[in-house]
């Protein structure tokens, strides 16, 4: 369908060019993502393999490679479904490390924050509906309710057919 192929490009183009800009200038964000990190990320860090990455930098160019990479594969229609699923979940800490609009005092700077915060959770909603799109086919849990019901009524059948044959049937 043509709106696919033009909503899922458009829908990815924010995440790959923030993705792009993460990874070249991650310093920035890697400064307002610090508090958050520090309450989550810094009290597993003790309990974390050495291989996992922990300081802020490191980090914050992970998550600029998902998005640039899950971005790309949404663009193209590769992966579509998992691809929203990694956006989406990308995009929930950003918001909740970036723009934290609550914490300031500058009624200007709390707008814009304000802004970007629900700009990102409108981005989540349309990440969360491209997850969703089967492309018009049934779910997978339609498709297994109607096998499983489908394999039952057969089981049923050849059990009739054998009850029948049987001499005392």
């Amino acid at each position: 369908m043509i709106l696919r192929r033009v909503a899922r490009p458009l829908l990815a183009s924010i995440f790959i060019s923030g993705g792009i800009d993460q990874l070249r200038n991650p310093e920035p964000r890697a400064e307002a993502a610090a508090p958050v990190l520090d309450a989550t990320v810094g009290q597993v860090q003790d309990k974390l393999p050495d291989q996992v990455p922990t300081d802020t930098v490191s980090l914050v160019k992970i998550d600029g490679a998902v998005k640039v990479g899950a971005g790309l594969m949404l663009a193209l229609g590769k992966f579509p479904r998992l691809s929203a699923l990694l956006l989406a979940g990308s995009i929930i800490p950003t918001t909740a490390a970036g723009h934290r609009f609550w914490e300031y005092e500058d009624p200007k700077e709390r707008a814009a924050q304000q802004i970007h915060f629900f700009k990102n959770l409108g981005l989540l909603g349309g990440l969360m509906l491209a997850s969703a799109d089967t492309h018009g086919k049934p779910s997978v849990a339609y498709r297994t309710k109607k096998a499983a019901k489908h394999a039952a009524e057969s089981v049923s059948d050849t059990a009739n057919t054998v009850q029948n044959k049987l001499p005392w049937g």
